[in-house]
């Protein structure tokens, strides 16, 4: 957490957009149970519905004994911050509505929590549903009305903690184009997804049978391509039609590998599902009309509109769409898993894939509950087993929330691996300390962990060359998997400090020091000026360096020298290693670099995915680099976080986002715009520059603050207009830092 930046709140008082001479009374909206905000969300065989009874539908379930309840506020100026709350809760939503609540009545609490507050009434009924709404004070006093109701159920079994979740859900999309070339019908979705297909078709004699074909990829000519090679989906089926006109549900078979011990299966509720784009029928010489061919895709709930995106540079607004329908089309499991070859769940997968749901969508849950499971099915490289620790703590850092935390504690203290440590304070897998112990405290069923920086390796699958590791040199102690561990302790003192645990703090803190100060005097060469990938190795990796950046372990004199190196190195990673690579660029604040990775066309980049034809992100840059690649692996979706985290620079300061910073990168981009959805609401920037000016749109929600800070290089003066009033700001580490702004609607301006 960037905590130096609190200390912005001692030197400036807070400034308010007051838009109106009147007071605006805060609007209570979007009531969340478990930071869900469809908690009477429900499916019948995958469709959403209401009111339904019986064994094939699903609703979510509160499972928890003491749920945590939220919303969202809307108000602007000086006292659109919550300064109390009253929630009633009750076992009928008659009672509910003449105001009492039966089964808890909180009475007016003083607080300005409005996400994470914990349910303390009358102990909840399994298998019963309630209702509840709630009003809040402003920072004047002034009483909000009633908030619309919120309806959940609970479980079957009540338990001290469990994550909620949706079901899954079926949207049925008709095809955006039919053609018929040469006796067969081309049918194109527009975009690939994970769903089922259903056919109406009329047969006069019974008699007639179709071949249907689906796939992801085609020929030039527009044919589905049957042999796409790697991973990339193709399927064929005979159908048999039956004497006049029937509608056809196809049956999937269920792939081996993907369907295997480990892999995430499809619940019985939604069936076997298959990722393509394009369906061709051959032997079908009737009409077919567009309602003729459904496909009823499979994800979890999604709010298409929760997050926008749009620049000057056109490529970054294709890429941006790319990996922001990439999160939605590879939910389909509930769980995030590494794509349809193996459908199984990997920790950096689930990493990456975590911060970029954040990115696009109000959601929280399914990154939850798939860090949950992993932290009990680990998988082999080291560096995957410490990034458990960074989902936990994104998780808390995006949600406020610590009940996770607290409840998986000692699962998580031991991904921090430090049974590996050695005295110099450094980790190995490589000197005789992986025991059986240390593999069931992490919870892998495995013998021995290895260290894999990047993949593929060379030698694998083909690869020649460097593989994805950029030459990476392995040695006893790895830089690569010592950055992570550096960052996991980092972390996960911040975790214990925040459940009172002051010891534990104080402990990884401590070694989180010796990991750093290892870096620098065993890693650290001073003529080359970067870091090694070891200790008994010359060889610098861009690996090593962008990993030692991103995760803040190059002292600021070192930071240019190894920003310089990183550049020589390009994008000599594979789409996981970028995650990083992007990190740490917009780290070093150098913008124009960051801003050329995202838009570059050149074959190891996004807009490649595009080009090559797919509309999922690719595992790989390009079927070359990982020969068995698929076309639908989200961990390639990285500027869906980069962007509103990096690019626009909308970031939490501050757990459940009390405060927030907005230090927008955008290089030489002319305008750019976006929402970024948080647990609070959403977060609107907008940003134009020419030569001689330079201007900003902010949009703060209430119960927030906001910190806007912008490049030092902008002005030589740190003076900005915030609503037409000079507002002195600092210039802090090369950033024009603003006052803290609460809640409304700034116009923030740099004259050149």
């Amino acid at each position: 957490m960037n905590t130096p930046h609190l200390k912005i709140f001692i030197l400036f008082p807070l400034l308010s957009a007051v838009l109106s001479l009147n007071a605006q009374q805060l609007q209570v909206s979007r009531l969340r149970v478990d930071h869900l905000y469809k908690a009477d969300f429900q499916v019948f065989n995958g469709y959403p519905t209401v009111g339904f009874e019986g064994s094939r539908g699903r609703r979510v379930q509160i499972a928890n004994k003491t749920p945590v309840l939220g919303w969202e506020l809307a108000g602007t100026g000086h006292a659109a911050r919550q300064s109390a709350y009253r929630i009633i809760l009750s076992s009928n939503p008659d009672i509910l509505a003449k105001g009492v609540g039966d089964v808890w009545d909180s009475g007016r609490i003083a607080s300005s929590e409005s996400t994470n507050i914990l349910y303390t009434g009358s102990p909840l009924s399994p298998r019963a549903s309630y209702a509840w709404s709630v009003m809040v004070w402003d920072g004047d006093g002034i009483p909000s009305s009633w908030s619309p109701v919120s309806h959940f159920w609970t479980a079957d079994t009540l338990v001290d903690y469990q994550t909620t979740f949706y079901p899954l859900q079926k949207t049925d999309e008709s095809p955006r184009r039919i053609r018929k070339r040469g006796g067969i019908a081309q049918i194109d979705f527009g975009k690939a997804a994970f769903g089922q297909l259903r056919l109406t078709l009329h047969s006069a004699t019974g008699k007639d049978a179709v071949t249907v074909r689906l796939g992801e990829a085609i020929h030039p000519d527009g044919s589905i391509n049957r042999k796409p090679g790697g991973t990339i989906r193709y399927a064929e089926y005979p159908l048999s039609l039956n004497k006049g006109t029937h509608t056809y549900q196809l049956q999937f078979r269920p792939d081996k590998r993907n369907t295997g011990p480990q892999a995430i299966k499809m619940p019985n509720y939604i069936g076997e599902v298959l990722p393509f784009r394009y369906v061709e029928l051959e032997g079908y010489d009737q009409e077919l009309k567009e309602a003729d061919v459904i496909r009823s895709s499979v994800h979890y709930p999604f709010d298409d509109f929760a997050s926008h995106f749009e620049s000057s540079d056109s490529v970054l607004n294709a890429v941006w769409e790319l990996c922001k329908y990439s999160v939605k089309a590879t939910t389909f499991a509930g769980i995030y898993v590494d794509g349809d070859r193996e459908r199984i769940p990997y920790e950096a997968d689930a990493y990456i894939n975590q911060l970029c749901h954040y990115g696009v969508d109000n959601e929280y849950s399914m990154a939850r509950r798939s860090h949950e499971y992993l932290l009990h099915n680990a998988t082999w490289p080291t560096e995957w087993i410490l990034q458990s620790v960074l989902m936990a703590y994104h998780d808390y850092l995006y949600t406020g929330d610590l009940r996770s935390a607290s409840y998986y504690y000692d699962d998580l203290k031991a991904k921090l691996l430090l049974p590996l440590r050695e005295a110099n304070g450094l980790i190995s897998t490589k000197t005789g300390k992986q025991t059986k112990a240390l593999m069931k405290a992490i919870h892998y069923q495995g013998d021995s962990l290895r260290d894999i920086v990047d993949w593929p390796h060379t030698g694998s699958f083909g690869m020649v060359g460097n593989g994805e590791t950029d030459g990476f040199v392995f040695t006893t102690y790895n830089a690569v998997a010592n950055a992570f561990h550096y960052k996991a302790l980092k972390d996960m003192a911040e975790i214990a400090d925040a459940l009172g645990k002051k010891d534990d703090a104080k402990l990884f803190a401590t070694k989180a020091q010796e990991t750093y100060n290892a870096f620098q005097s065993l890693l650290w060469d001073k003529q080359m000026g970067v870091f090694r990938d070891g200790i008994d190795t010359d060889h610098a990796s861009l690996h090593t360096n962008m990993m030692a950046l991103a995760f803040g372990l190059v002292p600021p004199k070192n930071r240019d020298k190894v920003m310089a190196f990183i550049r020589s190195r390009g994008m000599a990673c594979s789409v996981y290693g970028s995650q990083f690579l992007m990190d740490a660029t917009y780290m070093a604040g150098d913008a124009d670099y960051g801003l050329s990775l995202l838009t570059s066309q050149s074959d190891r980049s996004w807009y490649n995915m595009i080009r090559a034809g797919s509309t999922i992100t690719m595992e790989a840059w390009d079927n070359k680099y990982k020969p068995n690649q698929d076309w639908n692996h989200v961990w390639g979706a990285v500027p869906a976080n980069v962007i509103p985290r990096k690019l626009m620079g909308v970031e939490p300061m501050e757990p459940g986002w009390r405060t927030f910073r907005v230090r927008p990168q955008i290089g030489s981009l002319k305008w750019v715009n976006c929402k970024v959805p948080t647990i609070k609401g959403n977060i609107e920037v907008s940003c134009k520059q020419d030569q001689s000016t330079y201007s900003m749109q902010l949009v703060v929600p209430a119960n927030t603050v906001g910190v806007v800070e912008l490049p030092g290089e902008l002005t030589n003066n740190p003076r900005v207009k915030i609503n037409g009033k000079s507002v002195k700001a600092r210039l802090q580490n090369d950033w024009i830092v603003s006052p803290p702004l609460g809640p409304g609607t700034y116009e923030v301006l740099i004259s050149r």
